[in-house]
């Protein structure tokens, strides 16, 4: 019976050994997919880059709309009005970002790291990043309505003057958060964390949970 055993299991371990692992492409278009690769203004519409170690890379004005990015490390990549409408980025790495100007419309960025991301004039309408760690993070002037950041980790970002109306904030951690002149129109703060965050002029017409509602 232990004779058994031990040759399925042999068995098992090279069957493993000889099913090759999901690599990642090596290039994608004209872009090499490496640590700090050059590859801005190019069209990478749709591409495949799940886990990929693209940290320090050149993104800026790239169309990677639709892309496959889940789980990829972009960690300090300049993605300056990078086109990401639809994206995957859930469970990506993008600490310290450049995102000025880019456009997020309804990307997924579920469990996604983005602290002190730079989302300055970013266009992030229903972008869905719940759960994800987006600390120091700046939205400045940041387009977000009906955006998702429930349970988010939002302490110390910089709203001001963003645009949340609609946006549904609910749970996350907003402790020393700044949302001087934003838009909270209809929104949704209710179980999140307000403590020592700064509301100055921003609109709170029918917002749940906003200090004072």
């Amino acid at each position: 019976m232990n004779g058994k055993k031990t040759l399925a299991a042999a068995f098992l371990l090279l069957h493993a050994l000889a099913t090759p692992a999901q690599q990642v492409p090596k290039q994608v278009g004209d872009c090499i997919i490496r640590e700090g690769t050059l590859c801005a203004d190019l069209d990478l519409q749709g591409a495949d880059l799940r886990g990929a170690n693209l940290s320090n890379a050149q993104f800026s004005r790239t169309n990677l709309a639709g892309a496959n990015l889940q789980g990829a490390k972009l960690d300090g990549a300049n993605l300056t009005r990078v086109n990401l409408r639809s994206a995957d980025l859930r469970g990506a790495s993008l600490d310290d970002v450049e995102l000025k100007g880019a456009d997020l419309t309804e990307a997924k960025m579920g469990n996604a790291k983005l602290n002190g991301a730079n989302l300055q004039n970013a266009f992030m309408h229903g972008v869905d990043a719940r759960n994800a760690q987006l600390r120091g993070a700046d939205f400045f002037l940041a387009e977000m309505e009906q955006s998702k950041l429930p349970d988010a980790k939002l302490q110390r970002a910089n709203f001001r003057a963003a645009n949340l109306s609609g946006a549904s904030l609910a749970g996350a951690n907003l402790r020393g958060a700044d949302f001087t002149q934003a838009n909270l129109t209809n929104a949704d703060l209710r179980g999140a964390n307000i403590d020592q965050a700064n509301f100055e002029r921003a609109n709170t017409s029918g917002c749940m949970g906003c200090p004072g509602r």
